[in-house]
């Protein structure tokens, strides 16, 4: 890949009569000369396909690592958070839309290089750096050269896990964990709602998996739109039966938000349900997000019962484990301390 302050040629591209085609994401966007890609990432010049957004930060935080939200990975730690511009989903009801769907031209952000914002993640105090808020997969090649302008550096990725099996494997090699937003579980939802397929994010969460990167999934319970009794258990048996019991799944509430404003919030009853549902599939760890119940977001051994972790919102207690095993029991439970 070529490199200049200006220019960063992007990864994974073919030249074609009139533009090049990309192969990030399972779009495969034909961009012709002069254009841009559907996810806001991706120039066309003469020369090169350009990495658009490259550097171009939008958002800083540092965050409880239970937020993004990461259960099982470093439980009680915090992260320094950074999110760029675009998206290759165009969700209705995106709570980011003022970043995931405005070009960056039309987005005020700052140029930060590699080797910077190494430095402001470590001048906080943070060994771990999240990437979130927008969609991290478009930002490919930034977030290969900060891992190499720092490879001490701890990487998480909060996802839509729409990415090609190529790019995917290369950043499951400098990333630790990753939460996938699994935004429904029929195809119709995913193509209606989000403009994409849903057997791709499938076939993403298996290979990260499959590369032993640290995985939990996501579920937004959309009221009259994902949340039917069929629709969740089909999820959490392929949970179970394709991926693995014990990965986390987090059930979270939805809120209105840009298009989905006449969408009522997700009761509280519902994410209740699901987790229930979940349990009931034999998960191991089914968790509920964007509310406050007691007990609901513990994390208890599979094995005695015993409570391992608790959790009420974001304050979190270790309670009952050596290491990564249960104190009573002895149990290994998936969790990075």
């Amino acid at each position: 890949m070529a490199h200049s302050e200006d220019r960063t040629e992007a990864a994974f591209y073919e030249r074609v009569d009139g533009g090049y085609v990309c192969g990030l994401c399972p779009h495969g966007c034909m961009i012709p000369y002069g254009g841009y890609g559907r996810c806001g990432a991706r120039r066309a010049d003469d020369d090169i396909l350009v990495a658009y957004s490259y550097g171009k930060v939008s958002s800083l935080c540092v965050d409880p690592v239970e937020k993004k939200p990461l259960y099982h990975y470093r439980p009680r730690g915090r992260c320094f958070s950074v999110g760029g511009i675009g998206c290759n989903m165009s969700c209705k009801h995106c709570q980011n839309y003022a970043i995931s769907m405005l070009s960056s031209g039309k987005k005020r952000t700052t140029y930060e290089r590699p080797d910077e914002l190494v430095a402001l993640c470590r001048r906080e105090l943070q060994d771990t750096l999240a990437f979130t808020y927008n969609e991290p997969v478009i930002w490919f090649e930034y977030i290969m050269d900060v891992a190499e302008a720092d490879p001490d550096l701890r990487i998480v990725l909060i996802t839509n896990g729409l990415v090609n099996e190529s790019p995917l494997r290369e950043l499951c090699r400098v990333t630790e964990a990753m939460n996938v937003d699994i935004k429904g579980f029929t195809d119709e939802f995913y193509m209606k709602v989000c403009g994409a397929h849903l057997r791709d994010v499938l076939e993403s969460a298996r290979i990260i998996l499959e590369e032993g990167v640290h995985l939990e999934l996501t579920y937004l319970v959309i009221p009259g739109y994902n949340d039917s009794d069929d629709e969740i258990v089909d999820f959490c048996t392929w949970v179970r039966d394709e991926l693995s019991p014990g990965v986390p799944v987090h059930f979270t509430r939805f809120h209105p938000d840009n298009e989905m404003m006449d969408v009522q919030w997700t009761p509280v009853e519902s994410v209740i349900r699901c987790r229930q549902i979940g349990i009931d599939c034999g998960l191991e760890h089914v968790y509920v997000g964007n509310t406050l119940i007691e007990d609901a977001d513990d994390t208890v051994c599979p094995g005695c019962g015993t409570v391992l972790i608790e959790r009420l919102g974001y304050l979190v207690d270790v309670v009952s484990l050596d290491g990564d095993r249960c104190s009573q029991c002895g149990r290994r439970i998936d969790i990075i301390r």
